[in-house]
């Protein structure tokens, strides 16, 4: 009975949760420019409230008695668990807190917009102090060890720590960093072809059919336009995506549409009738981006996609690419370049741009920078590591909407999610000899497959190192990683 208790009071804060969430998706995409200030206002109310039930004593002694319980299933023991740890952390917060940073964090996207906008990141200096001022203030709250970024990072990637992604980033320097500037120095292949003009709604049409061939299920889910794509979800039979479409630039919309694809692939994987439990939501964002970062690159920049969906690209866009063939556009999507734009990023120099953030945020935190000053660290970071000039603030400082939702921690996410995505694609493709050939031949299901069963359907039943030893047989190794790009960019570049 004590179980049914807690399954009942968890479901209705997922309730009010995803209310929450729908109102930040409105708030992203359709939202009329008069209702930014009321729907912060909305947002803060029901954060206040989500914060009440999930501090509420009662639950709090149905947890600390469903501990001892040893009837319960193993699912059943590890919702229970993580609902005590997030219990924990949750009373270490004051109501008025969460709505503080609710309404912070509204107001920053707002002032973020405006501030894109206009290109002057001056407009969003004030709204981004507080925001930082909060996180530091959460980081306090929430306790740590060693480092107080490790508390924020925790938040987003469970256990992950400063000592551990500094080691990460070390590999990235030594390893990667060399072997891209082999690259470099290599003849560029041709991209041109995808800077020419792309009607919108043709490139919109293309990219649903895309997430159409990869499984996306669109009886749950739906795709819109938004400022900086994004995935949300409302349980595993909602799922939001966003892209965004440049007719002058058909990197855009292609690659955010995979990308965020990937995303929906494992919300929609996670089990149904674990709505609202622990166990029905994700592991953690390394794992999450292992999914769209396996989804954009491994796959939907490997020439065996493109056998299968060249063609019909081709009849879309004749006046663009009748003339480009598949090798050559191949060749063109992969092509590796310094650039301001992380999103835009090829797969090597994606991860500097993930460092210089990383690099950021860790200062900031511990207050030896501070947000005044960012636009010229920032600037600075760009040369040191890409050597390009920053242009705008637009293209620089200003183009990731994280810190505007108060999302510190979040970064170093996003190449965990590579590495992991390297090592999950080569196991797959070692379970399945015949999986290239399918792909080739259109067929994404058995990648969809292997994925649902050895990452997706487990939601946090086990933590992210236990579900790549058990994916793979070994915790995350950056070989794979290195293994992969050597091989793919050595062919390309004839290196």
């Amino acid at each position: 009975m004590s179980y049914k208790k807690f399954e009942e009071k968890y479901t209705k804060l997922a309730d009010v949760s995803y209310a929450i969430a729908v109102l930040n998706w409105d708030q992203e995409t359709y939202i009329p420019q008069k209702g930014s200030e009321k729907r912060a206002q909305q947002i803060a109310t029901l954060s206040g409230m989500a914060h009440k039930m999930a501090t509420n004593k009662k639950l709090g002694k149905i947890l600390k008695k469903l501990k001892k319980d040893d009837s319960l299933s193993e699912i059943e023991k590890k919702n229970v668990k993580l609902a005590l740890k997030d219990f924990k952390i949750s009373t270490k917060f004051s109501t008025e807190f969460v709505m503080k940073e609710s309404k912070a964090i509204s107001t920053a996207f707002q002032a973020w917009i405006k501030a894109r906008k206009e290109d002057n990141f001056d407009i969003y200096i004030p709204a981004l102090t507080e925001i930082v001022k909060i996180q530091r203030e959460k980081a306090e709250i929430l306790g740590y060890k060693e480092h107080p970024y490790n508390a924020l990072m925790d938040q987003f990637e469970p256990g992950a720590t400063v000592k551990e992604i500094d080691t990460l980033f070390a590999d990235v320097k030594e390893k990667l960093t060399p072997f891209t500037e082999k690259i470099f120095a290599q003849a560029k292949p041709n991209n041109s072809f995808m800077f020419q003009h792309f009607p919108h709604q043709k490139q919109w049409d293309f990219g649903m059919n895309i997430l159409e061939k990869i499984g996306f299920d669109f009886e749950a889910g739906r795709q819109d336009l938004s400022e900086h794509p994004f995935t949300t979800n409302f349980g595993a039979e909602d799922v939001r995506l966003t892209t965004r479409v440049n007719e002058e630039n058909f990197y855009d919309m292609l690659w955010s549409c995979i990308h965020e694809g990937g995303h929906g692939l494992y919300e929609q994987g996670l089990k149904p009738d674990q709505y609202g439990m622990p166990c029905g939501s994700a592991i953690s964002l390394g794992i999450h981006e292992s999914q769209s970062r396996l989804y954009e690159n491994n796959l939907g920049r490997s020439k065996a996609f493109w056998i299968a969906n060249y063609g019909e690209l081709q009849k879309i866009f004749p006046e663009n690419l009748d003339n480009i063939s598949l090798d050559e556009f191949y060749k063109g999507i992969n092509m590796v370049e310094p650039s301001f734009i992380r999103t835009d990023a090829d797969e090597l120099t994606y991860h500097f741009h993930i460092m210089i953030r990383y690099e950021i945020e860790k200062k900031l935190i511990v207050g030896s920078i501070e947000v005044k000053d960012l636009k010229q660290i920032w600037n600075d970071a760009y040369k040191k590591y890409l050597k390009v000039d920053v242009t705008s603030d637009k293209v620089g400082v200003l183009q990731d909407v994280h810190w505007a939702h108060g999302g510190f921690g979040y970064f170093p996410t996003y190449s965990l999610g590579s590495f992991y995505a390297a090592q999950f694609f080569d196991q797959a493709k070692k379970d399945v000899p015949s999986l290239e050939k399918e792909i080739i031949d259109g067929d994404n299901s058995s990648l969809l497959k292997w994925l649902r069963e050895n990452i997706h359907q487990h939601g946090k039943l086990y933590t992210a190192k236990e579900v790549c030893e058990k994916a793979t047989g070994e915790p995350l190794n950056f070989k794979y990683f290195m293994d992969y790009v050597s091989i793919k960019y050595g062919e390309i570049y004839g290196k």
